[in-house]
């Protein structure tokens, strides 16, 4: 057993079981959003961050709290000794406390922010997932790239050998036969360890290891942005990116928090009621008539009800410097998350004018790559005759075999650049849903060709295309 096909096993044991049929971008992204710990991380933070709201909000409401006590007195001076018990309900309503009014607000710019970390994940989850989709495609591609040339190589080098032997070539052009041979198998070792690699960080997001995927549709429309002016995506992207949306309610947290540090320095007003019954008995022993008479004693017991209602006020005068301290401390803060909102609409700005001319640059390389596919098929063609009647060498040969194969894979690739350069503008502009993977997984089949099939369909279309404008001019 070869070490490929036994990573291949212990990866299968440590994962569920992988299903046979080829899976779609949708499928993937389902068993991602179930099986991603990151994204359920931020889903938790947000409701952390939510129930902050309702503790904060707390501190402006009514409070009501029932009391009871007890207590047993002995007084010396006149020998008494009685107990005494209280119970009732006592109302607090706090009327100006400016902090905790700032804490609330801060609380709900908090959550707004954790609300928007979360749609911000969310997005992160679709494209990271979409574009480790596309990097195994792009690595099947490469693979089998490789091993169309290592193919063709390997048949130039045993017809090399072939000729050698009945005395038409030299036995140099079979040595570089030979050494073009051995490179493309490094090739295609390279090529296979990248496939693995890219599968396996599919199932990092999935926890599903898939050994075939749906790949994109032949006919799969190539089209510029919509709309095609730049300025309108930079205007979208700074009032929908969730970072910078994240970014603004963090900064208006931060100024809510300098107030309420602020706030340290203000009176507090609070009104208080209560209402409470209070029992009290006595029992008074051995005291002296005053008039010379033998001790007397007493027992009796004593009950009301009192309602009380007021007004408590309190005005901070000095604590230390700690209150200033701290606005300093949230003044720091603020300017600093003022700096991270600048930095984030910096870097959405350079994002979104990078992805939109990238986009257009794929559209304008795929088109000159269909161009170059079949110049190279028919150079090859040209150059295999040539070599047969003894006009051109095997060197020549092998470098069309080669340019013809890197052709196919860079057209592969410039499509895949294209689709995820696409998922990243949206995400930039703050549009990317699971809309997109829907839309784009109908585009997706298990038996769309693979890379050679599809040159060999790009090039009847170029073809076609040719004949046509021939015949129009």
């Amino acid at each position: 057993m070869t070490k490929k096909t036994l990573a291949g096993v212990l990866l299968a044991l440590t994962l569920p079981l992988a299903t046979v049929q080829a899976a779609g971008l949708l499928t993937v992204y389902e068993q991602a959003l179930a099986y991603d710990s990151g994204l359920a991380a931020d889903r938790f933070a947000f409701e952390a961050q939510s129930e902050g709201v309702n503790q904060s909000r707390a501190a402006l409401l009514p409070q009501v709290n029932a009391f009871a006590e007890g207590s047993y007195v002995d007084r010396n001076d006149l020998v008494d000794t009685f107990t005494r018990y209280r119970y009732g309900v006592r109302l607090d309503q706090p009327l100006f406390r400016a902090d905790a009014w700032y804490n609330f607000r801060t609380s709900q710019n908090l959550s707004k922010q954790a609300s928007a970390e979360l749609s911000r994940a969310q997005q992160e989850l679709i494209l990271n997932v979409s574009t480790q989709y596309f990097e195994v495609l792009r690595a099947q591609d490469t693979l089998d790239t490789a091993l169309a040339t290592e193919t063709a190589l390997r048949r130039q080098w045993e017809q090399a050998r072939e000729r050698f032997n009945v005395g038409l070539i030299a036995t140099t052009e079979v040595e570089e036969a030979r050494a073009g041979y051995d490179a493309s198998q490094s090739q295609r070792i390279a090529a296979e360890s990248n496939l693995d690699i890219s599968q396996e960080e599919l199932a990092r997001f999935t926890g599903h290891y898939h050994e075939q995927l749906n790949r994109l549709r032949t006919d799969f429309p190539v089209t510029p942005p919509e709309p095609a002016d730049p300025q309108a995506w930079m205007e979208t992207a700074m009032m929908q990116n969730w970072t910078i949306q994240a970014a603004r309610f963090a900064l208006d947290a931060s100024e809510t928090e300098l107030r309420a540090n602020r706030a340290g320095h203000y009176p507090t007003l609070d009104l208080s009621a209560s209402v409470a019954r209070d029992y009290q008995g006595a029992t008074i022993q051995d005291v002296e008539d005053p008039l010379g008479g033998a001790p007397q004693g007493f027992s009796g017991s004593n009950r009301r009800t009192e309602g009380v209602i007021g007004l408590s006020l309190n005005v901070p005068l000095y604590a230390g410097g700690g209150t200033t301290s701290s606005v300093r401390r949230a003044q720091a803060e603020r300017n600093q998350t003022e700096q991270m909102l600048e930095s984030a609409r910096r870097n959405v700005r350079l994002g979104t004018r990078t992805f939109l001319r990238q986009i257009n640059t794929n559209i304008e390389t795929l088109g000159a790559q269909r161009q170059t596919i079949v110049s190279r098929r028919s150079a090859l063609e040209a150059t295999r005759a040539g070599y047969d009647v003894g006009t051109r060498n095997i060197v020549e040969l092998l470098d069309a075999e080669q340019n013809y194969y890197i052709a196919l894979r860079d057209f592969a690739e410039a499509r895949y650049d294209y689709v995820i350069n696409t998922l990243r503008l949206k995400q930039e502009a703050g549009q990317l849903s699971p809309q997109d993977l829907i839309d784009l997984d109908r585009w997706l089949s298990a038996t769309a060709p693979g890379i050679e099939q599809l040159a060999r369909e790009v090039t009847r279309e170029e073809r076609q295309r040719r004949e046509q404008n021939d015949d129009a001019r």
